[in-house]
């Protein structure tokens, strides 16, 4: 007879949404209203709010004030297509980010809300 005792611990699982396109349209903003509100009507606190979420410094999106292209939501789009397997190419982010720029930031904030990994915990018991 054994005296030893096995223990099983749970595992974690990680649940991901593989995809090469975006999660969202530049225009769908219905899809995430409250979002889109915030992003148009302050376009700069929303920003840089999301530019601190995504892992960058918090006040990079104020250099998009100055010139005509604004380089930070263009290279915003550029990482996030890289980091998220996106496709597309530097032309299309550059005139969305020219003429479309708070649609983008609410798409790209829609995609990083639909890319969040979640974490479940498979047979853990609540004590």
């Amino acid at each position: 007879m054994s005296n030893s005792m096995i223990v099983t611990q749970p595992q974690p699982l990680m649940i991901s949404r593989e995809s090469d396109k975006w999660g969202s349209g530049v225009c769908d903003c219905c899809d995430d209203v409250p979002e889109c509100c915030f992003g148009f009507w302050c376009h700069w606190c929303f920003a840089c709010a999301k530019t601190k979420r995504f892992g960058e410094c918090l006040c990079l999106p104020l250099l998009d004030l100055c010139g005509i292209v604004p380089p930070i939501t263009l290279s915003m789009r550029v990482l996030m297509r890289n980091r998220y397997g996106i496709k597309g190419t530097v032309c299309n982010d550059c005139l969305m980010a020219t003429f479309c720029r708070a649609c983008v930031w609410c798409q790209m904030s829609r995609e990083m809300k639909d890319r969040s990994i979640q974490i479940t915990l498979v047979g853990a018991k609540n004590l």
